[in-house]
């Protein structure tokens, strides 16, 4: 017991870490899997490791618990897939599955046999298992790049649905190695056992999408049981595909998850939000407890001969498939290169060859079992080795390829309420992209009405990344009467978009303190809250706009006029807004001024008319 609660312990450990250090949580948790397995080995008093994944799952158990969180594991990265976002690339992402992955199966089994003198049939199995990618690799990589359109969207469904494909030609690979000991007619059997793997995967998993989306569409679910009952739908349905067909749950999983991506379903958030816990337990169990099995003995056969099979795989067959896959498509030079360099190892690979290495070390095949140890130690090589240098160079390789997104001018307002939507309104008819997100149906309802773009969801969850197209934002804007809920929008969105890029209303205690210091990131640098910003734009016409020809003019207007008007932002050359607050740089491009004129908060006469400010209505 506990050997099982410290990898849990661990695995949460390795994700912070990976959170931390800005990689892909697989990175800490090998590192951490083999520390406490084959490394430990060499410092304890008999040479045992400090957590064995053999001692706590052994046999067919450890299979069964492997496949079904790896079933799960697909599931919730083909949630993620919407069909949309491929139309324009579907042919680079279809080659990708078909040639790119060709080329890897043949060009990593023949490096594999002629560099490290395994058998054919070994090395072919080993040329199958590095086919695969994985979204708990690439997506962290993608977050922390963020490179433009297309290099996103290639990379994220190639790193997805290669996954099942992967781990198919894998087991058709296995079975070619096992019917050689069996002397069965093979070239017959393989495409049988394509068919009927690749037919119950679809045909199940689209039963089970279906089923799913039947029983929440017509209410026959409680909201309170949806998450658990789709989890045990999914892993149901990848044990009836397994019972039709071994390794048909990995297709059915994906499938289902597609399917149920690209219907109109509001639950769904809900349930890949579910699903996204799940999945961080299961690759933070299954990492560890995975490279925990490796013996310190294997690593130490793998010799130098394997550092030169890994430079040839990153090096040579990577680029090659890219290169061929792409021929003909929407992508530029630099697009092509940056995915070449993009194709670390997952969970699908180390998950496949755990399992494969267990049986062939058995002795049952015509495989010499020696050979059959390197299996295992030899994938992970490849694993950390792609994710450590591709995962760590990954910006700066995009930066030196220039497919890098381009600045995003877009605005992202926290809440739909009355005061996000007039100053919403104000920038869109600048010309100016802007997006509100708030979870208050009705806010939604309201701001839809005015023709604004709209995202019913929670700011603060994790999935707001993947629903939010950041290649449009630049700045965050937070207009909540919620000051706490202001404050951590900007604390979440601060390392996406800069902490210059953040901004926030003043909160009760700020406006109410004058002795306080306002913080840089407060909205319009006044010590004014939501309530009396929502009185003041209530009024005919708030909003005011003035034109200057220099920055001098227009500090004159705002000392002049302070105590009459709040200055809102500024717009320069192309309509680009600059929001007033303590980060307001000084330019002489700047074109005009948006503000709302206020009543007299220091009892002080206004006067009724404005013929001594210019302003051009809004």
């Amino acid at each position: 017991m506990l050997e099982l609660a410290s990898i849990f312990v661990l695995g949460i450990f390795a994700q912070w870490l990976a959170w931390k250090i800005k990689q892909p949580a697989i990175l800490p948790l090998i590192l951490i899997g083999l520390a406490i397995g084959p490394i430990a080995s060499l410092f304890t008093a008999d040479g045992s490791k400090l957590i064995d994944g053999d001692a706590i799952f052994s046999g067919d158990l450890l299979f069964s618990f492997v496949s079904i969180a790896v079933g799960v594991i697909l599931f919730e990265g083909g949630l993620t897939l919407n069909l949309k976002e491929i139309r324009s690339l579907a042919g680079t992402v279809r080659n990708l599955l078909i040639i790119g992955a060709l080329i890897t199966f043949i060009g990593g089994g023949v490096s594999a046999h002629y560099i490290m003198g395994l058998s054919w049939q070994m090395s072919f199995l080993f040329g199958a298992l590095i086919i695969v990618s994985g979204p708990t690799v690439v997506i962290p990589i993608l977050r922390n790049v963020r490179p433009n359109t297309n290099v996103n969207t290639v990379l994220k469904w190639e790193g997805i649905l290669i996954d099942p494909l992967g781990a198919l030609i894998a087991v058709l690979m296995y079975e070619f190695i096992l019917s050689t000991k069996h002397g069965a007619d093979y070239p017959t059997e393989v495409f049988q056992d394509f068919f009927i793997t690749v037919s119950a995967g679809i045909v199940s998993g689209g039963l089970g999408a279906f089923f799913l989306y039947s029983l929440i569409k017509n209410n026959a679910l409680p909201s309170y049981l949806q998450n658990v009952f789709t989890l045990a739908l999914v892993i149901f349905t990848f044990a009836v595909s397994e019972m039709i067909h071994a390794e048909a749950g990995l297709m059915a999983a994906t499938v289902m998850g597609i399917a149920l991506a690209n219907v109109k379903l509001e639950e769904l958030k809900k349930i890949l939000s579910f699903k996204e816990d799940i999945s961080v337990i299961l690759i933070s169990v299954l990492f560890i407890l995975l490279s925990s099995r490796i013996d310190i003995i294997q690593i130490e056969k793998l010799g130098w001969e394997s550092l030169i099979l890994f430079l040839i795989i990153i090096l040579i067959v990577r680029p090659l498939g890219v290169l061929l896959s792409t021929i003909g498509s929407h992508l530029n030079w630099r697009e092509i290169v940056f995915i070449s360099w993009i194709g670390p190892k997952g969970i699908v690979a180390a998950a496949v060859a755990s399992l494969f290495s267990l049986d062939l070390i058995k002795g049952d095949t015509q495989i010499d079992p020696k050979e059959a140890e390197l299996l295992l130690p030899l994938v992970f090589l490849i694993i950390v080795g792609t994710v450590v240098l591709q995962g760590s160079s990954a910006k700066y390789v995009a930066a030196l390829l220039g497919v890098k997104r381009a600045e995003p001018k877009g605005i992202l307002i926290v809440g739909a309420n009355e005061l996000a939507r007039k100053v919403a309104q104000v920038i869109k008819d600048h010309g100016t992209y802007v997006l509100l997100v708030d979870t208050s149906a009705p806010s939604i309802k309201e701001a839809k009405k005015a023709g604004l773009k709209t995202l019913q969801a929670n700011i603060l969850s994790d999935q707001i990344f993947d629903e939010i197209d950041l290649s449009k934002i630049g700045k965050l804007v937070a207009m909540t009467s919620n000051s706490g809920l202001n404050d951590l929008a900007c604390t979440w969105f601060e390392k996406e978009l800069g902490e210059t890029n953040v901004f926030r209303l003043a909160s009760k205690e700020e406006t109410d303190n004058t002795n306080l210091p306002l913080p840089k990131n407060v909205l319009f640098n006044a010590r004014v809250d939501f309530v009396t910003l929502v009185q003041l734009i209530r009024v005919k016409n708030p909003f005011s706009e003035m034109s200057f020809e220099s920055q001098s003019e227009y500090e004159d207007f705002r000392k002049e006029y302070a105590k009459r008007m709040i200055p809102l932002f500024l717009t320069g050359e192309g309509d680009e807004f600059q929001f007033i607050t303590g980060y307001t740089s000084k330019t002489d491009k700047l074109t005009s001024l948006v503000y709302v004129k206020k009543p007299n908060f220091d009892s002080e006469t206004v006067a009724d008319d404005d013929e001594d400010v210019e302003y051009i209505q809004s």
